[in-house]
């Protein structure tokens, strides 16, 4: 149990969170790692951008799969944690609540795993999600649950003590379908995935969310032909 609870800044969180991020996972990133690279289905020479990379757990994945794979994230610690995995991994910082500094139209996929509840302009990131997607390129977008995130649950975790708590947008599924659709995105397909007895074999944190779901996740494809 934390002595005391402190709220903080989402860079400044995750910059903290990550001394313990992986050795430590939670029962969100957990269920996250269990499903999301099905849905992205990675296949090699295919350029793939991570958005969020955090830690660089999918990054690792991707390139396994002979994938060229390029990580951002808001957070130095996070990518400091990245790189001590593998030293030339493709990283750089960026804030995704602005337009990211990429070429448009080079990447096959693009990934983004358990930030959108830190990002305050839906319109303008899945506009730049777009743009860097090649025609035909595909996006996976896996979420806090919206109802986890109504009932009050947030990001946060303990260390030394403290509980840090990082806040989370109250966006809702439809929230995020239609700024997807509005960005012009097609093929949209939606998926839950809920705390099973499995993860919480691997998270016990998770029991007291058994069957309830825990993870939004959603595909969708830039149309093949020229945006009209």
């Amino acid at each position: 149990m934390a002595d005391r609870v402190q709220r903080v800044e989402v860079r400044e969180g995750y910059d903290r969170w990550s001394a313990i991020y992986d050795s430590r996972p939670s029962a969100l990133v957990v269920l996250d790692r269990r499903h999301t690279l099905e849905h992205l289905q990675p296949c090699r020479g295919e350029r793939i951008l991570d958005a969020g990379c955090g830690t660089g757990a999918h990054v690792d994945s991707i390139r396994a799969s002979g994938a060229h794979a390029v990580g951002v994230d808001i957070s130095l610690g996070m990518l400091a944690a990245a790189r001590a995995r593998e030293d030339d991994l493709m990283l750089a910082q960026a804030d995704l609540n602005r337009r990211l500094p990429l070429r448009e139209g080079v990447f096959d996929a693009v990934l983004c795993s358990l930030v959108s509840e830190h990002l305050g302009n839906l319109e303008t990131f899945f506009a730049t999600v777009f743009s860097v997607l090649c025609p035909g390129g595909r996006l996976v977008f896996s979420a806090f649950h919206p109802q986890m995130a109504a009932a009050g649950v947030e990001a946060k975790f303990e260390l030394e003590g403290t509980e840090y708590r990082l806040g989370a947008e109250l966006y809702t599924r439809d929230d995020y379908l239609g700024r997807i659709a509005a960005a012009g995105f097609e093929e949209i397909r939606c998926c839950e995935y809920v705390a099973d007895v499995e993860l919480v074999r691997v998270a016990p944190s998770a029991e007291k969310h058994l069957g309830k779901p825990l993870l939004l996740l959603i595909d969708a494809r830039r149309p093949a032909g020229p945006a009209g």
